[in-house]
């Protein structure tokens, strides 16, 4: 068996360890870094089927040998570092509570916007990172390949949200920290948003041409500078009550666009 290991680290005064850890604890370090990290083999595995680029992988000594980091590391390239962690470290800086002790420190992409005339799911202050997670899993499993979120929308690449997404993020081109001017500004296609104040209901409305879906706030909804630009549309609920969060009220409105584009 190949040894792809360096000498064992077992302090926390380590810059690399450090580093990770202020990464998956701290929003505004991944912000200002332009850094986020991988947890278990999972994401990894998304993230190399990719081919994205890794920073630094860190591995619990006794991971060491486990035959899916093996797996992993013989898929890396070459040049990438690989730092080797005492247990009691690794465990001290893990988000994760199970799992196999792997992690990736990677670069969050920052793609640059252009006008977007194909479909599109618009992430409108969504501050859940689990919301977020859903929303952009569904979307990636539906097609939709662009992803816009405005300021105060959820981190798309915190470790909460990437696990959520169970690494849809590698699939998708996302754009985070938007205005509302820059949505309305680039998004060249129908504005559709879900609404309480609408008695049409979506499978009333034609989904078949190039559209952007608009899921707000879980509290307040889409704001009116965006809803007034919007077509809005109401998801049955018989009983009366708006129960429904975003992430499933989104994936309702995502899966009825696929169904009558390809389905009806």
């Amino acid at each position: 068996m190949t040894s792809y290991f360096n000498e064992l680290i077992t302090s926390d005064k380590n810059q690399t360890v450090k580093l990770a850890k202020a990464l998956l604890t701290q929003a505004r370090q991944r912000k200002k870094l332009g850094l986020t990290v991988l947890e278990g083999t999972h994401l990894i595995d998304a993230a190399l089927r990719s081919d994205y680029p890794f920073v630094q992988i860190l591995v619990a000594e006794s991971a060491q040998t486990h035959s899916e980091v093996q797996q992993i590391l013989t898929r890396l390239p070459t040049y990438t570092p690989i730092l080797t962690l005492s247990d009691a470290l690794y465990t001290s800086i893990r988000s994760l509570g199970t799992g196999i002790d792997i992690m990736a420190i990677v670069t969050i992409p920052t793609p640059r916007l252009a006008a977007i005339h194909e479909d599109c799911l618009i992430l409108n202050d969504v501050q859940d990172s689990g919301n977020v997670g859903t929303l952009l899993r569904t979307a990636a499993a539906v097609g939709i390949n662009t992803i816009l979120c405005t300021s105060a929308t959820a981190q798309a690449w915190s470790p909460k949200t990437l696990r959520a997404g169970m690494g849809a993020q590698f699939a998708l081109t996302v754009y985070e920290g938007l205005s509302n001017a820059d949505i309305l500004d680039y998004v060249k296609v129908p504005l559709f948003a879900t609404s309480s104040h609408t008695d049409t209901l979506i499978y009333e409305h034609d989904l078949r041409a190039p559209m952007a879906w608009i899921m707000g706030h879980e509290g307040q909804g889409v704001c009116a500078e965006l809803m007034q630009c919007a077509t809005p549309i109401a998801l049955p609920q018989p009983n009366g009550q708006e129960s429904l969060n975003v992430a499933i009220a989104g994936s309702l409105c995502l899966y009825e666009t696929l169904r009558q584009r390809q389905y009806s």
